[in-house]
């Protein structure tokens, strides 16, 4: 009697495993830059210019302490021609997406639509690159405090890991990698 077939399921049938944590440290001697750890890998990152803050406010440039879901990614379609695997909702940008930053507009910490006229807002499609792939960091977000920050995503960083205006900035390569393990589930710890 010949031994029993085992069904080996189709690689597509096979569902992804999100990462359950990840975490943000600060390098020692540098606090606008820092690390990312994942399981043992160890990722390059950049920081806020003020480091990492506990009590996060409207442009001070700091990158807030705390434990964060990562609710959603957007890609820029001409730049990225594939749209990038993961397990978060994922969306194309578009040319008039923005990011309300304005503490006192009732969009604040929000997408809308560009032109704003009037209304401070970060530009989500822009020429440097940076927003080419973004994760929103669940941060301020329920509720939305005026004034408390803003636009605190996950992003590519520019050469050489400047500091950010809050955000964690990732090589792109990287954070293309990483986004294949991320998921509604997955927290971000920085600090």
């Amino acid at each position: 009697m010949s031994p029993p077939v085992r069904s080996i399921p189709h690689p597509k049938a096979v569902r992804a495993v999100a990462l359950a944590a990840i975490r943000v440290r600060p390098l020692v001697g540098d606090r606008r830059r820092g690390h990312l750890l994942v399981g043992p890998s160890v990722i390059p990152c950049a920081l806020g210019r003020s480091g990492i803050g506990t009590v996060k406010r409207e442009g001070d440039g700091a990158s807030p302490r705390g434990r964060f879901r990562l609710r959603a990614a957007a890609y820029r379609p001409d730049r990225l021609t594939v749209r990038p695997a993961t397990l978060l909702p994922i969306r194309a940008t578009r040319p008039h997406d923005g990011w309300c930053d304005a503490p006192s507009h009732r969009r604040y910490n929000r997408p809308l639509t560009l032109p704003c006229p009037g209304v401070s807002a970060e530009e989500m499609w822009r020429g440097d690159g940076l927003y080419d792939l973004v994760v929103d960091i669940d941060y301020n977000r329920g509720p939305i405090r005026p004034g408390r920050g803003s636009a605190i995503f996950m992003h590519v960083a520019r050469p050489g890991y400047p500091p950010t205006e809050g955000c964690v900035a990732l090589a792109r390569a990287d954070l293309l990698r990483l986004l294949r393990r991320l998921g509604p589930k997955t927290r971000l710890r920085i600090g």
